[in-house]
C-alpha cells in the first residue's frame, strides 16, 4: 500500500460556467513524484502572495487525477500475453478521457484474443463472437457477457465496429466499460485459471515425487 504525506496544497486556478477549479498537489514518498488532481468545487481560502490557496473545502463536485495518468480498473494479470495486455492497459488509461478510443482498443484486444487464443476463424468480430458462443466452451455467465458486447455496442447500427475493430467510432453509454469488463472475464478464464490449475498440479506432482523418494 502506498501512503501519501498529509502535506498537500490546493490552489485556485480559475472559474467557468461549471464552477471553481483547483489544482491539488502532493508528493508521493515512494517515488518522489508529484501527484496532481484537478478539482471542481467550493472552498474557503488563505491569501498568500501570488494566489489563493484552499484553507478548507466546502464542497468537492469532481476530482480527477491528471498526473500520473492512471485508471481505476484492476491491473492486467501477469499471465496475459503482452500482445493483448498492451491494448487493454492503454484502453483503461484513456477511458476517462476518451471512451471512444477505449472502446476501439477494447474491441481490437477482444478480436485478437478470440483469434490467437480461442482460435476462431478470422472474420467480422460479430461472427467471431458467434463462433465462440456456438462452441459451447464458455461458462454460462461469460457466454452471456460476451454475447452482450454486440448489443451494448449496437453493432447492428454501427457495423464498422465489427468490420474494423480499431476504428474510433461513436459509443453507446457504458460500451467501453462493458468491453473491458468482458476482457477481464476472458483473461481470468483463458489465462489466470489455467495457470492456477497448472500450479496446483505441479505442486501435487512434486509431493508425489517427494513421497516416492522416501519409500
Amino acid at each position: 500500500m502506498v501512503e501519501f504525506h498529509e502535506q498537500q496544497v490546493s490552489i485556485f486556478i480559475g472559474q467557468d460556467a461549471e464552477g471553481e477549479w483547483f489544482a491539488k498537489t502532493r508528493n508521493c514518498p515512494a517515488c518522489g513524484k508529484m501527484v496532481v488532481h484537478l478539482v471542481s468545487g467550493h472552498a474557503t481560502y488563505n491569501q498568500p502572495v501570488g494566489g489563493r490557496v484552499v484553507a478548507a473545502w466546502q464542497t468537492v463536485i469532481r476530482e480527477t487525477m491528471v498526473r500520473p495518468k492512471g485508471s481505476g480498473r484492476p491491473p492486467c494479470p501477469p499471465e496475459v500475453p503482452t500482445s493483448l495486455s498492451g491494448d487493454y492497459v492503454e484502453a483503461c488509461t484513456v477511458l476517462p478521457d476518451s471512451p471512444k478510443a477505449a472502446a476501439a482498443l477494447g474491441r481490437r484486444c477482444l478480436q485478437n484474443l478470440l483469434r490467437d487464443t480461442v482460435k476462431v476463424k478470422s472474420g467480422d468480430l460479430s461472427d467471431e463472437i458467434q463462433q465462440v458462443l456456438d462452441s459451447g466452451k464458455l461458462p454460462s455467465g461469460l457466454h452471456n457477457s460476451i454475447d452482450a458486447v454486440r448489443n451494448v455496442g449496437n453493432f447492428a447500427a454501427h457495423p464498422m465496429k465489427s468490420k474494423q475493430t480499431g476504428l474510433i467510432l461513436d459509443v453507446e453509454p457504458g460500451e467501453a466499460e462493458w468491453t473491458l469488463d468482458v476482457l477481464e472475464e476472458l483473461f481470468d478464464f483463458c489465462f489466470v485459471l489455467p495457470a492456477t490449475i497448472q500450479k496446483k498440479k505441479d505442486a501435487f506432482n512434486r509431493k508425489l515425487q517427494e513421497a516416492a523418494s522416501l519409500q
